[in-house]
């Protein structure tokens, strides 16, 4: 016997939210961070590196070098769409720009997906509320559009969600394909050739940016949710089985052939994971979704193990539990819960129709205090770094990035501005009267983490490109070597500070050996004093010691060459 479903929703609940103010909040959301900034420390500027190497051709595109260094990561994916994306822009886009054209489109691509998937998922049998005795319950279309609507307000809700979509690095391109193939499965039942298109990409995109385990993983997931949990009463289950089971022969073919495969567990020989960390990540990254997940959970728990099985809950759980599994045990932790953040949302949208009134005041109430007082402290924190008062923040920035000039920006100004009033605009309308949609609950806090982002990325922008950027310690570089130093030897640098000397300072690096013929060194502190079997120490005079303003651990050490080269 199937269980009650927990949903009851009438058709006045289920009012579409306008696509165009949809729209505006995906767009302001997703150009803040990709326009206007310099590439951040570390695994942003990283990747920027290597593309920038294979599109000026310095470097094989089947096996990149950045300094002498291949990629930590085995999939080339990420690093061919920005050379590309690098060779075809035209000549007045700058590089660093040209490359966050793709970036942003896979972003607007994981936004998409997921409100296409939650939508079809709502479109499954065991997802509709329950049927009243005199009609008057919510129709199936307009159910799973509002469902939806829901899923990508989550989504963006998401704190965790903001830097990491904003880099240009393989996790973007990892969290897309798994967007992809996430709503893949999620229409199958309703649909052919998109979902077959959308698994074939996801899939292979998955292979190719270095995740070939997690593209397994989800195919077989997906494989069981197919089987034992049917969209519908269709016998197509076993046609889709297989091309899910082709679709993973293939990706693994792949990374077979192209040497993709590796092992990257954390085990207990490097001290395993430290619990107090990963627990505040688990716990901030997918605020408010998760509450809202495990609220789901509760609500649906009756259906979760109920035979056939309601793929609304199981195919989302079984990608999130996958994505918490790889932060558990590998790393980079975040990076690895970042692809769970659709799944986590999709579960989000389904605690929507079950809320009581209480707990969407409480939402509502919470999420107003917090984004308020957070755009206002951003907002003194920027009136103090331009007019010095008030003094403590002022002299707290000081502190914190020494050498910082605030910069005035017109432009930056009005969009905060508007930004700021369109919020005020959000609470009046979210506060002036019952609002009867489901997806009311989370208007705020979607709105108010678009504000807080797009505050940072346009108030904060300079203060955050001078403390998370590493365009001042190279100008303090450049300014000890002159503008023509000719060749510079490298000795321990990471592959990031390559990249920084490389792009922002234009400078021809070698690494460092007895035979070099250049007359500057620049080498990570860590790294001196030297082996002999590397550098002939003898031969070089220390000129400066120079640190990233905001990290004093972050120093390079300038030495120019006093004897002739052997």
């Amino acid at each position: 016997m199937t269980p009650p479903t927990p949903a009851i929703v009438t058709q006045n609940a289920v009012s579409p939210l306008p696509r165009w103010a949809l729209l505006l909040l995906c767009i302001a959301y997703v150009v803040p961070g990709f326009v206007g900034r310099d590439p951040w420390k570390s695994a942003d500027v990283t990747a920027f590196g290597y593309m920038l190497e294979l599109a000026q051709g310095r470097t094989p595109w089947g096996s990149p070098l950045l300094g002498g260094m291949p990629p930590e990561t085995e999939g080339l994916l990420p690093y061919w769409l920005g050379a590309w994306a690098i060779q075809i822009a035209p000549s007045w886009l700058s590089a660093e720009m040209a490359v966050r054209v793709p970036f942003a489109t896979l972003l607007a691509l994981t936004l998409m997906a997921t409100w296409y998937g939650v939508y079809y998922l709502a479109r499954s049998p065991g997802a509709q509320p329950v049927a009243f005795a005199f009609g008057g319950e919510a129709n199936a279309p307009d159910y799973a559009r509002a469902i939806a609507d829901g899923g990508l307000l989550a989504l963006i809700a998401c704190l965790g969600l903001a830097q990491l979509s904003h880099e240009v690095t393989s996790y973007l391109v990892q969290l897309s394909c798994t967007a992809l193939v996430f709503s893949a499965v999620a229409a199958m039942p309703h649909r052919t050739v998109a979902p077959t298109v959308a698994l074939v990409v996801g899939m292979a995109g998955l292979t190719l940016a270095g995740a070939p385990a997690l593209a397994a993983m989800m195919g077989g997931l997906s494989i069981a949710v197919v089987i034992f949990a049917p969209g519908s009463n269709d016998d197509r289950r076993l046609r889709w089985a297989v091309v899910l089971a082709a679709g993973m022969a293939a990706a693994a073919a792949l990374a077979v052939v192209l040497d993709l495969w590796r092992w990257r567990v954390v085990g207990a020989e490097t001290g395993g994971k430290e619990w107090q960390s990963l627990a505040r990540l688990l716990l901030w990254f997918g605020w408010p979704a998760w509450p809202l997940a495990l609220w789901t959970l509760w609500r649906w728990r009756k259906q979760i193990f109920n035979m056939p099985g309601h793929r609304h809950l199981l195919l989302p759980l079984g990608f999130l539990v996958i994505s918490i599994a790889a932060t558990v045990t590998t790393a980079p932790a975040d990076r690895a819960l970042l692809l769970g953040l659709p799944a986590m949302a999709a579960l989000a949208a389904f605690a929507l129709p079950t809320l009581g009134r209480s707990v969407g005041a409480l939402i509502d109430w919470f999420t107003l205090l917090f984004f308020t007082v957070s755009a206002l402290a951003i907002w003194v924190i920027w009136i103090a770094m331009q007019t010095g008062v008030p003094a403590k923040p002022a002299a707290n920035v000081a502190k914190l990035a020494p050498g910082f000039v605030p910069e005035f920006s017109a432009v930056a100004l009005a969009v905060a501005l508007a930004a700021t009033v369109g919020w005020a605009g959000l609470v009046w309308w979210r506060a002036s009267r019952d609002r009867a949609p489901i997806w009311k609950s989370l208007v705020l806090p979607a709105g108010g983490a678009t504000l807080g982002w797009l505050l940072l990325m346009t108030l904060w922008l300079p203060l955050l490109d001078f403390a998370r950027s590493y365009a001042p310690q190279v100008r303090s570089v450049m300014a000890v070597v002159g503008p023509a130093p000719g060749c510079v030897q490298t000795l321990g640098l990471s592959r990031a500070q390559v990249a920084a000397l490389q792009y922002h300072g234009g400078l021809a690096l070698e690494r460092a050996g007895l035979q070099d013929e250049c007359d500057w060194l620049l080498a990570d502190i860590a790294s001196w004093p030297a082996s002999e079997r590397k550098v002939n120490v003898a031969l070089w005079q220390l000129q400066a010691t120079l640190p990233r303003p905001t990290d004093k651990n972050d120093q390079l050490l300038v030495f120019r060459r006093t004897g002739p080269a052997p």
